[in-house]
């Protein structure tokens, strides 16, 4: 047997890469997840996952407990004059950075067998003859059944693979902190300023995560990060005082450019999409780890069908797009509707009026951008 020829390519190893990979060889499915950084690493994240996959994630000893993940219950939305709302969460959620949660499931996909290729970079994949090709930086070629891509919000890739999103430029960017900082461990908190708004939670070891969206129209003004937070962020009180209090843990911020919020094909060229590589739900909605665990989780269990004789290959992939659109679609469509109320003092201003007059209501809009447990 070719020694090069898998059954599965996993493309990027975050959530939804190594969920995928680690169900697909628990399944016996041969699978190889190639990942072009190092573990562990940050990422631009807001670290907080919706309850609907907990369940999921205990049956498949794959929930960190012993990490001790912040327990995430209340929300309080403020506008850019600091104006407040709260509510509590309909579902809730727990908080854990990146840095320790992809660490501990990639040592998990180890354990389960996986074939995990680090400081790999994949540049192009080819569907030829009902076989993929994966072409590797430094020449290595490596052929598979299927291809589930989950590298991430934007790639190099997506330019080879010419998808329909990355040809429009993007106006957000993102950044992260973590820090120590006297803040309610059960509370997400949601804090408008002109052109964004900026995430504040608790993940482990009383670490706090604050990750921010802002126009990147904002930056280019003030010239750099520092500037643009003292004159853009700190014109909300509530922020400003949470920022000037806080002591921050990284050398300096994670960022990432250009993030977009556009539609993307849930299959690109048999090639299955999964995570923030089929759809990226805007960050207000706290719901992108959750979904790409469950996407992860539907691509590598409808290849587990095809394997099992079930499925043939056109089934997969339109199996796989019936229930991805099904999951994900409205939440994302209702995302970027919602996104447009930040950002803005007008409507940001309406939208505390309407939480605190209407709770209901607004947690009925929360569960529109949230799934059921599974």
């Amino acid at each position: 047997m070719d020694k090069n020829k898998k059954q599965v390519i996993v493309v990027g190893g975050g959530l939804a890469g190594l969920i995928s990979s680690i169900f697909l060889q628990r399944s016996g499915i041969n699978t190889v997840l190639i990942e072009k950084k190092t573990y562990p690493f940050h990422r631009v994240c807001g670290e907080y996952i919706s309850n609907e996959v907990k369940p999921f994630l205990k049956r498949m000893d794959l929930f960190p407990e012993h990490l001790n993940p912040s327990d995430l219950t209340r929300f309080n939305l403020s506008d850019i004059k600091g104006n407040l709302a709260e509510l509590d969460l309909p579902l809730g959620g727990f908080g854990i950075s990146r840095y320790q949660f992809d660490e501990f499931l990639y040592q998990k996909a180890r354990e389960a067998g996986v074939e995990v290729k680090i400081k790999t970079e994949v540049i192009d994949t080819a569907f030829a003859e009902n076989e993929f090709t994966v072409s590797l930086k430094g020449g290595q070629k490596l052929n598979a059944d299927f291809v589930i891509n989950a590298y991430g919000k934007r790639s190099k890739l997506d330019k080879t693979f010419e998808r329909n999103f990355i040809k429009k430029k993007s106006p957000f960017l993102g950044v992260k902190y973590h820090a120590k900082i006297d803040f309610p461990k059960d509370v997400i908190g949601l804090y408008n300023f002109k052109g964004g708004y900026c995430g504040v939670s608790h993940v482990e070891d009383d670490k706090v995560n604050i990750c921010y969206l802002s126009r990147r129209e904002n930056l280019k003004k003030y010239g750099d990060i520092v500037a643009m937070e003292e004159a853009v962020l700190y014109e909300n009180p509530l922020l400003k005082e949470l920022l000037l209090n806080a002591e921050m843990l990284l050398e300096k911020p994670e960022v990432i450019n250009e993030i977009s919020f556009e539609k993307k094909a849930s299959v690109e060229n048999h090639m299955l999409m999964a995570g923030d590589t089929a759809g990226l739900i805007t960050p207000l909605c706290g719901n992108g780890m959750a979904m790409a665990i469950h996407s992860g989780y539907l691509a590598s269990s409808i290849i587990v069908d095809f394997y099992h004789g079930e499925l043939n290959r056109e089934s997969v992939e339109s199996e796989y797009d019936k229930v991805w659109q099904h999951n994900f679609s409205k939440r994302l469509w209702v995302g970027r509707k919602t996104q447009n109320l930040f950002g803005n003092q007008l409507r940001a201003g309406l939208s505390i009026q309407f939480v605190n007059k209407f709770p209901s209501l607004a947690k009925k809009l929360i569960k529109q951008t949230h799934g059921e447990v599974f």
